[in-house]
């Protein structure tokens, strides 16, 4: 009795791989074998002897051509290569449990506010119940003083810098055993919060740091600025002796940013955002690295609107408040992330992706785009993705887009309902819950893919050197909970 065919949907997967593995093997099989092959049966044509005699005729300029120009290629090439960027250690600040704000509490604080009427109270409660935060998210202490505005002053700002940014580095010292003197460089984005003295003096006058440190505040650049930061530090130590150290901090100072009028689009960033930082240390140097920073790539589409302004809210007969997504949000998502993957595919993804995205390309120039772009598969270039924690929107459509599984998103929509939007620091709760599952393991490759204010998209690829040996960090007391089920809505 012959046996069923198999599924349509296998039969594709195994012709997809197949093609992967030509193409992606094409120049080793298609053009060194042949080559290699040649030179071979001429030396088997000429014979030893008279290879031999060839030799011993060739003029010496010949023989200083023959190995000068090899070693002056490969020179200038060892020159012009950048330097190798290398993540020593990260560690994520922790929440405190005296943090913690339930959808109760923050409700309870919203209706103090006079300026918020029963319609806003709604609208928040309906936003809430679809966020994807859970009920141990965290803002700063400020917040929880009833009414809340009223105590978000300039000394509750910097208490919050405190607590979180001196939280982060005070662990990431610990774990790495680096003394403050030893650091060169040290590059801190914090958007809404900019005081005088900046965060870099706080941080260099705190920890006792050389007087020669390189410093960079940068401000203003949104949810997606951590990566920038990266970027600014690799390209700092691609100039620096070997051996230098970056200390890069990312967080988003939450205390003097409550918002207390009634525009709704307003309101989003008031239930999404909570508290949250993180700090990473970079080096030149491959000395006790656990990640090889491969690229970092930043595009812009040009878009001037932020993601919370593409909210808008309906109201039925009876007072019920809906909340949508403006389609404006996954256009302008789509066109920052379609820019990002245009930059970063070539550096990446194996020929056969690149190939099909050529092909597309051109196929939809040609035909004055009736066919759909094809959307290359990062999975054949990544085990791991962190996507930024920054909606619950933002994570399915870019899971859609990139045709991702469940297991490929389930660090983002975790940390989203454990820690909420963490701004600039998310990405790397996100890679921490990767680790503290025990999913890292030496060689995985890692992408990061950050959304801001402008619309900005910005991607950094990472490779695994060594995975943590302690790798519980900010979910040393979660963890063990997760993954947990997170309903589209969330009721009470």
């Amino acid at each position: 009795m012959s046996s069923p065919p198999p599924p349509l949907g296998s039969c594709k997967q195994g012709l997809k791989a197949v093609y992967r593995r030509v193409v992606d093997n094409f120049f080793l099989a298609v053009v060194t074998v042949p080559l290699a092959a040649a030179a071979l049966l001429a030396a088997a044509r000429l014979g030893p002897e008279e290879l031999a005699g060839r030799v011993r005729d060739a003029r010496p300029a010949h023989l200083f051509l023959a190995a000068f120009l090899p070693a002056a290629a490969a020179t200038v090439y060892l020159l012009l290569r950048p330097r190798p960027v290398y993540l020593v250690d990260y560690a994520c600040f922790r929440t405190g449990s005296n943090c913690r704000v339930p959808f109760s509490t923050f409700l309870e604080h919203a209706k103090q506010v006079p300026a918020l009427n029963e319609r806003s109270i709604r609208f928040m409660t309906k936003l809430l119940e679809r966020s994807g935060l859970g009920e141990e998210t965290c803002l700063p202490p400020a917040h929880h003083y009833i009414p809340t505005y009223k105590y978000c002053t300039l000394d509750a700002a910097r208490g919050e810098v405190d607590m979180v940014v001196f939280g982060a580095i005070d662990d990431l010292f610990g774990k790495t055993g680096v003394n403050p003197g030893d650091i060169d460089i040290v590059v801190v984005n914090c958007s809404l919060f900019c005081p005088t003295p900046s965060f870099v003096d706080m941080i260099i006058h705190r920890y006792g740091m050389r007087p020669d440190v390189r410093n960079v505040h940068l401000a203003g650049m949104g949810c997606s600025a951590g990566l920038v930061s990266v970027g600014l530090a690799r390209n700092l130590l691609q100039v620096a002796p070997k051996g230098t150290r970056a200390l890069v901090v990312s967080t988003e100072t939450i205390t003097p940013n409550y918002y207390v009028g009634s525009e709704r689009a307003m309101l989003l960033p008031n239930c999404l955002f909570r508290i949250g930082g993180a700090a990473a240390l970079l080096s030149n140097s491959p000395d006790k690295a656990r990640f090889r920073l491969r690229h970092v790539v930043r595009t812009l589409t040009g878009a001037q609107d932020s993601a919370y302004t593409c909210v808008f809210q309906e109201e039925d007969e009876k007072g019920n408040v809906g909340i949508n997504l403006s389609k404006d949000l996954m256009t302008i998502a789509g066109n920052a992330l379609k820019a990002n993957i245009t930059a970063i595919g070539p550096l990446v993804l194996p020929a056969s992706e690149q190939l099909l995205f050529a092909l597309s390309f051109i196929v939809r120039k040609v035909l004055s785009g009736r066919f759909r772009p094809y959307i290359p598969d990062f999975r054949t270039a990544f085990e791991h993705f962190c996507i930024h924690a920054g909606g619950r929107a933002v994570i399915d459509e870019l899971q859609r887009s990139l045709g991702l599984s469940d297991e490929q998103v389930e660090a983002s929509r975790m940390a989203l309902h454990r820690f909420g939007n963490t701004s600039s620091s998310s990405l790397w709760y996100e890679l921490a819950y990767i680790e503290a599952k025990g999913r890292m393991r030496k060689g995985d490759r890692v992408w990061m893919i950050g959304f801001g204010s402008g619309f900005k998209c910005n991607s950094a690829a990472w490779e695994c050197i060594e995975p943590a040996a302690n790798a519980e960090g900010p979910w040393a007391t979660s963890i063990h909970r997760y993954p947990v089920d997170i309903p589209d809505v969330l009721k009470h």
